[in-house]
């Protein structure tokens, strides 16, 4: 699993890896650490094609703040779990609109960083899982990720991926429980969604990020609104 630490403190970083390698020592997973002394710098190894399965990023650099830095590295690694690292916890908005997936402060790190990896690398697990349908085409293995949205359409679902669609006739209840931890949200008797593929729900209208726009009932709408807020940390 390789991370990528970004801060233009030194010792910072040296902190954060040794805390990364103690985590691996006792957990066995085996990490790959690459560091940034800059926004600036990271961006390039990103935009060279660099990858990574965790971003540790310092908000407060000199060259570059760290949430700016977030908002660019979006724009190519779409899933990447990105930690915000700083000293100061009033970011919280801020660190929703680059879809952080967790914050830490520094003055806590003894404290809060096992904790933090062990959600993250449980998340990587889930995400990076197959689960097997038996659909109309066959056993089909998808990862839960990759799932956009299942959609009832008269007697059948379809569960429908970036560039294909597959039919099933188990009820969507019963698909509801399957993916039950994977991040899915039941926001219409039509549609489970994929909170992962959630870019806004405004309006009773709750938009994918392939565009594709679906209303969100009255009734559910506050509910939708909590849990999909709860999923990604940002505050009602």
């Amino acid at each position: 699993m390789k991370i990528a630490v970004c801060d233009d403190d030194k010792m910072d970083i040296v902190r954060l890896k040794k805390l990364i390698h103690a985590y691996d020592s006792d957990n066995n997973i085996g990490f790959s650490v690459s560091e940034y002394g800059s926004g600036s710098e990271l961006l390039n190894a990103v935009k060279n094609g660099e990858d990574a399965d965790i971003i540790f990023l310092d908000i407060n650099m000199d060259d570059m703040d760290g949430l700016s830095v977030a908002k660019k590295i979006r724009e190519h690694m779409d899933d990447v779990p990105i930690v915000l690292v700083t000293a100061f916890m009033n970011y919280a908005l801020d660190g929703y609109k680059v879809r952080a997936s967790r914050f830490l402060i520094k003055d806590d790190l003894d404290k809060t960083f096992n904790e933090c990896m062990d959600d993250i690398c449980s998340e990587i697990r889930k995400k990076s899982k197959f689960i097997t349908f038996s659909c109309v085409e066959g056993e089909i293995r998808l990862k839960a990720s990759d799932i956009i949205l299942i959609e009832t359409f008269g007697h059948k679902n379809m569960i429908k991926i970036s560039n294909q669609t597959y039919q099933i006739y188990e009820k969507l209840n019963v698909l509801e429980e399957q993916l039950r931890g994977y991040g899915f949200l039941r926001t219409h008797n039509s549609f489970l969604v994929n909170m992962m593929h959630i870019r806004g729900i405004n309006s009773y209208v709750l938009t994918l990020d392939n565009g594709r726009q679906l209303p969100v009932p009255k009734a559910r709408y506050k509910q939708v609104r909590q849990e999909y807020a709860l999923f990604v940390g940002k505050e009602l």
